[in-house]
């Protein structure tokens, strides 16, 4: 290049370079400028520019890793708080609600960090109350029906509208394509979307959705602390959970043709706890007691009212003795310290019966059930199986579960699913169970994680990119056939399985590594 040239280049260069700041300041300045957006029954308190790699959420040292971005903070009346996030540079035109957990009450930053990663405009809200109690804590909820209400639905609702709104006013161009993602509590906020607000994003995830609030928390939370704790020799201590993890995979580990320490399919373990029964005068960590043979027994099998009607699906075998599995949910470090015993108690002392001395050793499976259904499922339970205007309007719908999961049986997706091809069925008059299978599958498809506990961890692989399966199913009309999931440990992925539509399953080939997915395909089981 001669020299002339060269100055010609570097004009324009220096002018480009000036483009591109000027382009970042004023996006800064639009930033600030979202602090006067005014949405129905919202103050935006502030909107500010947060540089790469600087924020650490309230009450945190840690500092999340995200690009540059702006903060808005705000709140919906009465008391629904939330924030966007808006990416000052590589904004992919999309937008990524997320969900919470356990009984919500904070804003969910580390999900929002990741959305932000990815180049989405995000949003997520607290739903509209503070959990200074911890994970499960209830006492909010006492006397306030309009909280519940916001918990329940309304809060992820109006955020999504509040969000998006935003996320337009800043870029000056709607987002092309809005995604929910959420597991749990977040699962359950998932499915509320897809019933109630069917217009809010066009593509949703819900993970180990706790969709049938009410009677999960009695049949499930309430349900497994009665099974350990209405008799003091009950309770199982994590000392045990070994013995019962490696009898139940003694028993089922290779009814798939592959021993590796996950159930392919949990249905199929026949296991009987009672073999675990200790004989008379010995106790030790080996074996049960009879009490608490019972209480596995009970846990597995869930619970039924009087008119022998199954009111929540019991646990699987699988995954008993793995790290977050039931010696946190189930059985706790000690008697009524278990996750299962916090939520029970909290929710139908709240919630429910607005009782601060309730206990939860009263509670009729007739009666207190049909009461709490009536005055707070209307609220909290997003079991309709009615998505036909979710289809209608082309949304897509991922449910993932993980077989392991100790918290919200797995068989509860099954349920749901099964329910969803029912209506239909139904709806199309269709002369076989496989018609509206595929139908069905058309807008909603259903993946079982072998292995996985609540969400993630577990024996079996629980890394997968749902998200991405879900925008080529949606923005490309290419449904996912399987995702491959992955197991990390300490960085290194140590096997990898596919993850398959139900009711497939993924099935050996018969030839090499079986810690490989591309050793696997995925077949009717």
């Amino acid at each position: 290049m001669n020299f002339s040239g060269a100055r010609i280049f570097s004009v324009v260069f220096i002018i480009g370079m000036s483009n591109m700041a000027l382009a970042q300041t004023d996006l800064s300045g639009s930033c600030r400028a979202l602090s006067t957006v005014v949405l129905a029954d919202t103050t935006i308190s502030s909107a500010d520019v947060v540089a790469p790699n600087t924020f650490s959420p309230p009450n945190s040292d840690n500092t999340l890793p995200t690009p540059g971005f702006c903060r808005v903070v705000g709140v919906t009346a009465p008391a629904v708080n939330f924030e966007v996030w808006l990416p000052l540079q590589n904004w992919n035109g999309k937008y990524n609600g997320v969900g919470n957990g356990g009984m919500a009450g904070t804003i969910s930053y580390a999900a929002m960090a990741v959305a932000l990663q990815r180049g989405y405009a995000t949003a997520s809200t607290d739903t509209g109350h503070d959990v200074r109690g911890g994970l499960f804590d209830a006492s909010w909820a006492s006397g306030r029906p309009d909280l519940i209400e916001d918990f329940g639905h309304r809060a992820l609702h109006v955020t999504t509208v509040n969000g998006k709104a935003i996320t337009e006013a800043f870029y000056n161009n709607a987002p092309a394509y809005s995604y929910y993602t959420g597991c749990s509590k977040g699962g359950q906020m998932g499915l509320m979307e897809a019933q109630r607000y069917p217009y809010d994003f066009d593509g949703i995830i819900a993970g180990d959705p706790a969709n049938d609030w009410t009677r999960f928390y009695a049949g499930s939370h309430l349900w497994y602390s009665l099974a350990m704790l209405e008799d003091q020799e009950a309770w199982i201590p994590r000392s045990k959970l070994p013995a019962l993890g490696d009898a139940v995979n003694a028993a089922c580990d290779a009814l798939d043709g592959i021993e590796d320490g996950i159930l392919q399919n949990p249905l199929a373990c026949n296991f009987q706890p009672s073999t675990l029964t200790c004989p008379a005068g010995v106790e030790n960590d080996s074996c049960l007691n009879p009490q608490q043979v019972s209480a596995v027994e009970k846990i597995w099998s869930g619970v039924t009212n009087s008119a022998g009607d199954l009111i929540y699906p019991g646990l699987v075998p699988g995954g008993e003795a793995s790290p977050g599995g039931w010696g946190t949910w189930v059985t706790g470090a000690e008697p009524f310290t278990s996750l299962h015993w916090l939520g029970g108690e909290g929710f139908f002392r709240w919630f429910v019966f607005d009782d601060e001395d309730w206990d939860f050793r009263s509670f009729d499976f007739d009666r207190d059930l049909e009461y709490a259904l009536e005055k707070v499922g209307p609220a909290v339970d997003s079991n309709d199986p009615d998505l036909r205007t979710l289809r209608n309007n082309g949304g897509k719908l991922i449910v993932y579960h993980g077989w392991s999961d100790p918290d919200i049986s797995p068989v509860a997706s099954i349920n749901y699913f099964e329910s969803v091809v029912n209506v239909i069925a139904d709806d199309m008059r269709a002369p076989n169970y496989e018609t509206a299978l595929n139908s069905t599958q058309n807008f909603f498809r259903l993946f079982m994680v072998p292995g996985m506990g609540h969400c993630s961890g577990g024996p079996g692989p629980d890394r997968f990119d749902a998200l991405s399966a879900l925008e080529n199913w949606v923005e490309n009309g290419i449904a996912p056939e399987s995702m491959t999931a992955s197991k990390v440990v300490d960085g290194e992925v140590t096997r990898t399985r596919p993850l398959c539509v139900y009711p497939e399953v993924a099935t050996y080939s018969g030839r090499g590594n079986t810690d490989e997915a591309a050793n696997f395909y995925c077949a009717a089981p």
